[in-house]
């Protein structure tokens, strides 16, 4: 045990989903032991649970394979900081939450100094470079995976891994209704709207805004009565969205709300997103959906040209339900003459109640009481005795 009052968790999360699986997390943990500690590189939620911020999660917050190349002295930096850190602190567990680049290239270092070491979000790999599963058993004791398929990829290549729900399906309604989330939102309850999320980190934003402003442009075209609600996850982002809204002329044209993503999903007939897990909580929602997603050009061909991408899908509904449900569109596909025509093919779907019951039945799976088994599972894994420095457990 960590020296100080009680255990020590450090948990390192680089994004608004990992800021709220942390806090999650954190909650969890403390029901169970009202004396642990924790710090680490944390978010607002993450703080606001409880967690002391050795560093801000939303520096850690790039995207990309080759785009990364520009703040890697920064984030280096911040690594190498963070293992001192650890190595000082001596933790009883140190927790990835997603952020996968950089928690399984601290996590060997930390490991192998004696420090239990848990990944909470498997990276895609079941998706592309499959091979990456073995120097993520070698870095981590323990994944903690979010969907069921993601465990069963693991058992077969003989790494400890859990299926522990998903924190965003116990917490999200099995039905919303939109005129009570309109009301919430202080909207006109009639008409049909059209929700816009372009993403929660910069990078997304400035990459799908002006498709998206575009599309709204596109859409008031052919049908003027559609209304349209943008959920906006950090100032930043609503800045940036601002700027695409109002080179597209619609300034005053979209309602803008600060976070509530699911409230604006729940009020609207169709969603237009990012890729990621805007994508999951839409499919919990029981919204029809548009999936978009814009990769560096060099990442891109590395995805798509060596053909590396091994899923038949990147939208996360499309991959629980093994099939396409929502239509997904990848760099060149994401413009308006594309975007525009398929949400209006998903707001007169036929087959919606249809949709509603295959997302429903995803929802059932992933509804697991998520935190609280994460929680017991990194509390088994400590408690299962120390890892010493030569990586043999201790009792």
């Amino acid at each position: 045990m960590a020296n100080g009052s009680g255990p020590l968790f450090v948990l390192v999360a680089g994004e608004t989903s990992g800021d709220n699986l942390g806090a999650q997390l954190i909650e969890a943990l403390r029901a169970r032991i009202p004396n642990a500690r924790f710090a680490g590189i944390a978010g607002p939620r993450m703080i606001a649970a409880g967690c002391e911020p050795w560093e801000q999660a939303e520096n850690l917050a790039v995207m990309g394979l080759f785009e990364i190349i520009p703040h890697l002295p920064r984030l280096l930096a911040i690594r190498r900081a963070l293992i001192a850190r650890v190595l000082q602190e001596r933790p009883d567990v140190y927790i990835g939450i997603d952020a996968k680049e950089f928690n399984l290239r601290a996590a060997p270092e930390i490991k192998a100094a004696g420090i239990r070491t848990v990944q909470y979000v498997s990276p895609q790999i079941w998706a592309w470079r499959q091979g990456r599963v073995r120097t993520i058993g070698a870095a981590v004791d323990l994944v903690l995976c979010l969907l069921p398929f993601e465990k069963r990829f693991y058992d077969e290549h003989g790494v400890p891994a859990e299926f522990v729900g998903h924190p965003l399906a116990d917490r999200t309604p099995m039905h919303l209704d939109a005129t009570a989330a309109r009301m919430q939102l202080g909207l006109p309850t009639a008409g049909t709207y059209v929700a816009l999320l372009p993403g929660s980190r910069l990078a997304e934003v400035k990459g799908l805004g002006s498709d998206f402003a575009r599309t709204v442009v596109w859409l008031r075209a052919q049908k003027r009565e559609l209304k349209f609600i943008a959920a906006l996850a950090t100032p930043r982002v609503r800045e940036s969205f601002e700027q695409a809204l109002a080179a597209a002329g619609l300034t005053g044209e979209v309602t803008l709300v600060d976070g509530r993503a699911q409230e604006v999903m729940a009020a609207s007939d169709v969603v237009l997103l990012a890729s990621g897990t805007a994508t999951l909580e839409a499919l919990l929602v029981k919204r029809p959906m548009v999936v978009a997603y814009r990769l560096g050009l060099l990442t891109s061909f590395l995805l798509k040209g060596l053909k590396v991408f091994k899923a038949p899908f990147f939208a996360q509904p499309n991959l629980l339900a093994g099939r396409q449900v929502v239509p997904e569109f990848l760099n060149n596909q994401v413009r308006a003459e594309i975007l525009g025509p398929a949400l209006l093919q998903q707001l007169s779907r036929a087959d919606r109640a249809e949709l509603v019951q295959t997302f429903s039945s995803i929802h059932e799976t992933l509804r697991r009481n998520a935190s609280a088994r994460a929680a017991e599972a990194v509390l088994r894994l400590v408690n299962s005795g120390r890892r010493t420095a030569d990586g043999e457990d201790s009792e």
